[in-house]
């Protein structure tokens, strides 16, 4: 697979084998001809599940037995393998970046996979210090700065380091792959209206209003910490370029619920560039043809744009 920086392919891994994953991969495939720009597509996984697209195929080692609907612990091996050669790939260079079909986590774990989901997993393969979620579309860029913790949990895991190098993943990001010459950041508070000045609770005066002055003395375009009931209306999205919210629910429906099938997963902070359709392995519909492939084909194309993007960068400097 060697290329040019700008002519490498495009990974799409297969994701969970059961569910609606491959079958997105393959649709966005024939729906983009196996191309995005200057560059190929490629598929990562077993090669039974991507039989009709030899010619594109990276294949597992690990074999798949998969029936819609019905996921099995056997095929973890398959599902891990996929992700480790095509982020092994990404940092040799060969690849431009990777786009990941949606994994189903509680199979995962039964097979003793020891990472909640694909974010925390790059981090480990790439090295990263803090792999960063982002959930993006046309309309809206949000990061939940605690992504799959429990609600209980999430007040003791704010900090004010936290807030302050997640913020800067996030800025530095948004000028590196998607072109914002001077990114503007909104910061979310915790609690209902922001705490009220303490009166509904003490983490925004005590730790995010703290985060955010130190941002500022940096140099950051920042703004907070903001009542998250009226951070994502029209007017209020026309104010900043991305938010970054205490939890994964705080940040998630809101762009869940204005961009459902355009919502693109991007993992922030690592040495490659990756994305993922904003959606799960949709068991219930697997193998009948309803599967959407729309979620797929927008971090596709995102995935090139901030490969290019990269390039660019790499290129001036």
């Amino acid at each position: 697979m060697s290329k040019s920086a700008d002519a490498s392919p495009i990974l799409i891994t297969m994701g969970e084998p059961s569910g609606i994953g491959p079958e997105i991969a393959l649709a966005a495939f024939d729906q983009l001809n196996g191309r995005i720009g200057s560059r190929a597509l490629k598929l990562v996984g077993d090669a039974g599940i991507f039989a009709g697209h030899p010619e594109a195929l990276i294949p597992t080692k690990a074999k798949v037995r998969a029936l819609p609907g019905k996921p099995d612990a056997a095929n973890a091996p398959a599902v891990i393998e996929a992700i480790e050669i095509a982020v092994k790939a990404c940092l040799a260079g060969e690849a431009a970046a990777l786009v990941t079909a949606p994994i189903h986590k509680a199979i995962l774990s039964e097979a003793g996979f020891p990472y909640p989901g694909h974010t925390e997993f790059l981090g480990h393969l790439t090295g990263a210090p803090r792999a960063v979620m982002m959930l993006a579309s046309e309309k809206l860029r949000v990061v939940p700065l605690t992504i799959h913790t429990p609600l209980n949990k999430v007040p003791g895991a704010i900090t004010g380091p936290a807030i302050i190098e997640t913020a800067e993943i996030i800025l530095e990001a948004m000028a590196r792959d998607f072109g914002f010459a001077a990114p503007r950041l909104a910061i979310a508070g915790l609690n209902p209206h922001a705490g009220e000045d303490g009166m509904l609770g003490a983490e925004e005066k005590e730790i995010i209003a703290p985060a955010v002055a130190a941002l500022k003395a940096k140099g950051f375009s920042v703004s907070g910490p903001l009542s998250a009931d009226t951070l994502f209306h029209d007017e209020a999205r026309r104010t900043y370029d991305a938010a970054l919210t205490m939890y994964h629910d705080q940040g998630l429906i809101p762009i869940k619920t204005l961009s459902f099938w355009d919502g693109v997963n991007v993992t922030l902070g690592l040495p490659i560039v990756r994305t993922s359709p904003d959606h799960g392995t949709a068991f219930d519909i697997a193998g009948t043809g309803k599967a959407d492939v729309r979620s797929m084909i927008a971090a596709i194309k995102m995935a090139a744009a901030m490969a290019n993007a990269r390039a660019a960068n790499a290129r001036a400097g």
